[in-house]
């Protein structure tokens, strides 16, 4: 039996209906009905119903060996693509104050282990970072937020494991008021105006609601962002590690590794390095 054949009765027993399997599988609804029928001529038996569209007692029969079938050609063609592909690859995502000397130096360990490990990095905010792993986009993910000290971030998806964790300060003008002060407590700023970076540190993210955002600024660097802040646009919240500030109190900037199930040797090896399990 053709495997195509069968992947378009799967389709059509799976929607129960041609037009509905022909759009699943991007045919003709004519090239569906053709090639139900060429299976059928080639089994000698009738597998579906057409009005109603229904299996009979042989597409019954068909169906179960038809799905475990098709799954083990598909494992088939995965291992031997494994077999002839290059040693692997490692797409790490990360948000953009989740890098670090760190992170770039474990990155070089592992490409010297491996000189044609293909490597790609993608950096963008948080919620696309997670999606991107949630769907076997990347390999591995780094992500960060500001949290209560020892509080993990609140994730939608579980599995994250802490790699870093460093203090939090809100960065001012070199002129501002609060610029010689040595602590604050993020709840004191709810009537300072804020620089809104979605991409680096939303003001969303913040465990703290009501803060006035005078400026959004949607780029992913951080330099521009220290910028924007020295040059009186608005305070931010950023790592104690990556700018001055004041510190705040109660509050910790946290880095979280996710590794995406069966992503492969080199983004295990990425977790080893950075204290993953």
């Amino acid at each position: 039996m053709d495997p195509h054949l069968l992947r378009t009765f799967v389709a059509v027993a799976e929607t129960g209906s041609f037009s509905a399997a022909a759009q699943r599988l991007s045919y003709t609804q004519s090239a569906v009905s053709q090639q139900i029928a060429a299976l059928e001529a080639d089994l000698g038996t009738a597998l579906l119903t057409r009005r109603p569209v229904a299996l009979t007692a042989a597409g019954e029969r068909l169906r179960r060996h038809a799905t475990p079938l098709l799954a083990r050609l598909a494992a088939a063609r995965a291992d031997v693509t494994r077999a002839v592909a290059p040693p692997g690859r490692l797409i790490v995502g990360l948000t953009p104050l989740a890098w670090s000397r760190r992170v770039s130096g474990a990155l070089a360990v592992i490409r010297a282990e491996s000189a044609r490990l293909n490597t790609r990095v993608l950096v963008a905010d948080r919620d696309r970072i997670v999606a991107a792993s949630a769907g076997g986009e990347i390999d591995v993910a780094l992500v960060d937020g500001f949290t209560a000290p020892n509080d993990p971030l609140p994730l939608p998806v579980a599995g994250a494991v802490g790699v870093a964790q460093d203090g939090a300060v809100v960065t001012v003008p070199p002129d501002h008021p609060l610029a010689g002060r040595r602590t604050l407590d993020l709840a004191d700023l709810a009537e300072a105006y804020w620089i809104d970076a979605p991409v680096v540190s939303p003001l969303a993210n913040l465990p703290v609601d009501g803060l006035r955002a005078g400026l959004r600024y949607e780029g992913a660097d951080v330099a521009v962002l220290r910028g924007l802040v020295e040059a009186g646009h608005g305070l931010a919240v950023l790592p104690a590690g990556t700018a001055d500030g004041v510190l705040l109190s109660r509050l910790v900037h946290r880095v979280e590794l996710l590794t995406t199930p069966g992503a492969g040797a080199p983004a295990t090896r990425l977790s080893e390095l950075l204290g993953g399990p």
